[in-house]
């Protein structure tokens, strides 16, 4: 085992047994929804994942471990926190250095989730290539993350404030597959389709475990994003939302925000402009994946067995 990281029971033992897992990140119960929201939507995440038959693995920093699986006081810590910071790859020795607590964004739930041997996660969306990256160099550490950590990452596609075609571009370039799932159109978060196209589409859970399963064995290392569009019922207008992301953005060059601060800046701008639409919104996108990952995990496992294809195995 390696120091710093901690595994619940639960998740150590289906681990161990070959069951499902699924890692769950913890930027959105600090950063994603107000409290107690965000504690309800966590609990569902967790809720949803155990009925489709997989142990959730919620994964943040507390008190300088890598909690992988954390208990209900601690989730409701986190969601009643105020500032507790993010936490990407590059910020976890300080975070563990210090004893301090961290949520860990995408970047940073995949690289703990692969430690612990865990080879599927679900998350809303995925960061990516910021608007205007051409000046800001604004490029999320995500993508990075996917290029060299083996874990499949199941999201609504990308964030909708971002660049999706630059998003691709990087996507592609390190190795990453997008695979869609049951579409052959790439989603953008609050919408079923950025306009862009996917790798390829795949109908079933065992035929995503089946990709993974085929580029891990072959020592391909890195991840491969699942796409899967909000539910139509839950699905905003697409005019609509990019005409709010423009005042939002421009809202953010007049104030001068910029860096880690601009995407929480921009959503909650989202959520005010939209009267709220965009958090029912992003709560139905995050439990389908949760759904959909699960489902995947499941059928993973039964390809593995207890062969494990992440770090902790290694």
């Amino acid at each position: 085992m390696r120091p710093h990281l901690r595994i619940a029971e639960e998740v150590a033992a289906a681990l161990d047994a070959g069951r499902p897992v699924v890692a769950l990140e913890s930027t959105i119960i600090s950063h994603g929804f107000p409290y107690p929201a965000n504690v309800e939507s966590a609990r569902e995440c967790e809720r949803i994942a155990r009925e489709e038959g997989a142990v959730p693995a919620t994964i943040a920093v507390i008190r300088g471990q890598l909690a992988v699986g954390l208990s209900d006081a601690e989730i409701e810590h986190l969601g009643s926190e105020r500032d507790t910071p993010k936490a990407s790859r590059r910020d976890l020795p300080m975070l563990l250095a210090s004893g301090s607590n961290g949520a860990t964004t995408v970047a940073g739930t995949m690289a703990i989730a692969a430690m612990a041997g865990i080879s599927i996660f679900a998350t809303g969306g995925i960061g990516g290539v910021h608007r205007g990256a051409e000046r800001s160099f604004d490029i999320s550490a995500d993508l990075e993350e996917l290029e060299r950590t083996s874990v499949g990452v199941v999201s609504a596609g990308a964030k909708s404030v971002l660049d999706i075609g630059l998003t691709l571009e990087c996507l592609e370039t390190r190795g990453v597959p997008v695979l869609g799932y049951r579409t052959d159109a790439f989603p953008a978060f609050y919408t079923r389709d950025s306009g862009y196209g996917v790798d390829a589409r795949l109908e079933t859970p065992d035929e995503v475990a089946s990709v993974l399963q085929a580029k891990w064995e072959t020592g391909l290392t890195g991840g491969a994003l699942i796409a899967n569009p909000i539910p139509e019922d839950s699905a905003l207008d697409a005019d609509l939302i990019e005409r709010i992301i423009e005042q939002a953005l421009a809202e953010a060059r007049e104030t001068g925000v910029c860096g880690k601060a601009i995407t929480p800046f921009l959503l909650e701008r989202i959520h005010q402009l939209t009267d709220g639409a965009s958090e029912t919104a992003n709560k139905a996108l995050v439990w389908s994946n949760v759904r959909v990952a699960a489902k995947i995990a499941t059928a993973l496992s039964k390809r593995m067995g207890t062969t494990h294809l992440s770090g902790r195995h290694q």
